[in-house]
This record gives structure tokens, C-alpha cells and sequence, in this order.
């Protein structure tokens, strides 16, 4: 299974591509067939634009007040133009500041989410919206959420590149990539890998950052 070859999958917009490594791929708490690229859209700002207004698309928040954006590995150049589509005319009305945090959590050596006190009042009674780039798992997202209610913030939902579910501890899933776009992806804990079944060996170590091939 080749990790080398990542290819491009046409989607619904001009600026939207599905960017997908085919494989057996391994985080620190599950395995997955593919290795979903999204590089350039958090990275690329005609991409990252791109997936802020699907994001939006059919004024999926327009009934909610979003105060700050918490942007979870690296997703800070999508919250910056979620937050601009968020404070444009058809939103304004419900963000009564005209204006919206991007806020990134700091990780502790424990892998705990920590926000610093001059940060903490961009959280604290705020109601925050969680940005990931794929939610499959959960892990980091729920993580996000805990930690969002520790320090005092609301949670108005989760919003992603990817994501195999449509809510997350409880609140609901914004993606703009999902399964019906890679029909056979699959993650499954470490333990219940269908590919180590198999007795398909590991091709890649895979993070937030990209792959590492073994």
C-alpha cells in the first residue's frame, strides 16, 4: 500500500479537494486506511477560505453567537476566515461585538489543554466554538470541549475539515468532508484494526502535521 502517493479527490467546490494517502496509518489511539492531507487547506488562504464559507454554507450558524473560535492543530488560518465570514453582514446581528476571538489552546507535557490568564477571559463566559481539522475519533475534540467548560466557556458546536460523526460529546458536528466523500475509510482503535487482522504491517505514523513512513 503505497503512502507516497497522495491523490486528489474533486469536490463540490472550485477551491475544495479531498487530498488522500492510501494505507495503513497509525495516531497514538487508532488506526485508519487513509491519511487525509489538509496541508494546504490550513495553510493555502484561497483553501482555507474555501472551507470557511462551506462551513458556513446555508448559514449553518446563523442562529448562534459565536464569541471566540478555538482552532485545535494548527487550524488557525481557517478560524481567522471562519471568523471573517462569521462577522459579515449575514451574521452581525447575532455577534453583537462585531468581532470574534481565534484562540489556540497551549498543551501541557501531559497532553492537557491550558489556556494562560491573559487568554482565559476569551473563554471564560464566552461561547466558543471548537475547530479541528478531522474528527474521527474524538479524542482531541471532546478534549477541546472539557476543557472549554473547565474554563468557564460555552461550547456552541464542533466544526471540521473532516469528520466521521455528527456530534461530539453531545454537540453537534459541522464537516465539510465526511465518509459519503471516501466510501470505504475506516478508524478503528489500535486494538480492533481490521488491516492488523490482516497482518498488514504499518506504513506510516500519522499526526495533526502528516505522515512519518517506517
Amino acid at each position: 500500500m503505497p503512502t507516497t502517493n497522495v491523490i486528489k479527490i474533486k469536490t463540490k467546490g472550485n477551491n475544495l479537494h479531498l487530498r488522500v494517502a492510501k494505507g495503513h496509518f497509525a495516531t497514538n489511539h487508532s488506526h485508519s486506511n487513509y491519511y487525509i492531507d489538509v496541508a494546504a487547506q490550513k495553510s493555502r488562504l484561497s483553501e482555507a477560505k474555501a472551507v470557511a464559507q462551506e462551513l458556513c454554507g446555508g448559514h449553518r450558524f446563523s442562529t448562534k453567537i459565536v464569541d471566540t473560535i478555538l482552532c485545535l492543530d494548527g487550524m488557525e488560518v481557517v478560524g481567522t476566515c471562519l471568523a471573517n465570514e462569521l462577522t459579515k453582514n449575514d451574521f452581525i446581528n447575532i455577534n453583537a461585538h462585531q468581532t470574534i476571538y481565534v484562540v489556540t489552546p497551549e498543551m501541557t507535557s501531559g497532553s492537557q489543554m491550558l489556556f494562560r490568564d491573559n487568554i482565559v477571559p476569551m473563554i471564560k463566559g464566552k461561547h466558543v466554538l471548537v475547530l479541528a481539522v478531522s474528527v474521527a475519533t474524538g479524542v482531541t475534540a471532546k478534549a477541546a470541549v472539557e476543557a472549554v467548560k473547565y474554563y468557564g466557556g460555552e461550547v456552541v458546536g464542533v466544526a471540521s475539515i473532516f469528520a466521521t460523526a455528527q456530534e461530539c460529546a453531545g454537540y453537534p458536528i459541522t464537516s465539510v468532508f465526511n465518509p459519503n466523500d471516501l466510501p470505504d475509510y475506516f478508524s478503528a482503535p489500535s486494538h480492533d484494526c481490521p488491516l492488523c487482522r490482516e497482518g498488514h504491517k504499518i506504513d506510516a505514523l500519522m499526526n495533526c502535521h502528516g505522515f512519518s513512513k517506517l
